[in-house]
């Protein structure tokens, strides 16, 4: 029986990086895409918070300037967020709980590669109750 040569025997494999490489990439990619998407919806969500916080403290003090909804739209504009509907629930009751939901449809940059997501948006809610303070 006769022994290959280092030489032979790399001719043999040359092909092997290729393909483990053409086998990997993607999953990589959507590993990669995945958490940057999974990164883009939580920071969404975390402008949502922050509009329903803003919204429902400006429905909680005395009455001011600026309306519940007009603070929420400041804030989702300032964010790039033009397409959230903002809702206001107010009993009127003195010392009464307030509160304030915000609905959105996050679009999705990435639908096709992620299994089980079949629609282009996903829906992010928010919604935030504070206690009238008069």
């Amino acid at each position: 029986m006769r022994r290959k040569s280092a030489r032979n025997r790399l001719k043999d494999e040359t092909g092997q990086s290729l393909v483990e490489f053409a086998l990997t990439v993607p999953m990589l990619l959507l590993l990669v895409f995945g958490i940057a998407e999974f990164g883009r919806a939580w920071m969404t969500q975390n402008i949502l918070t922050g509009a329903a916080r803003e919204a429902v403290r400006i429905l909680a003090v005395p009455p001011g300037i600026i309306t519940p909804q007009d603070r929420a739209d400041n804030v989702l504009n300032s964010a790039g967020i033009t397409t959230a509907t903002v809702a206001v629930n107010d009993p009127g009751v003195a010392f009464g709980p307030v509160s304030v939901t915000i609905n959105y449809n996050f679009p999705v940059v990435i639908v096709g590669f992620i299994p089980g997501l079949n629609s282009s948006t996903f829906p992010l809610s928010s919604t935030t109750t504070m206690r009238r303070e008069y």
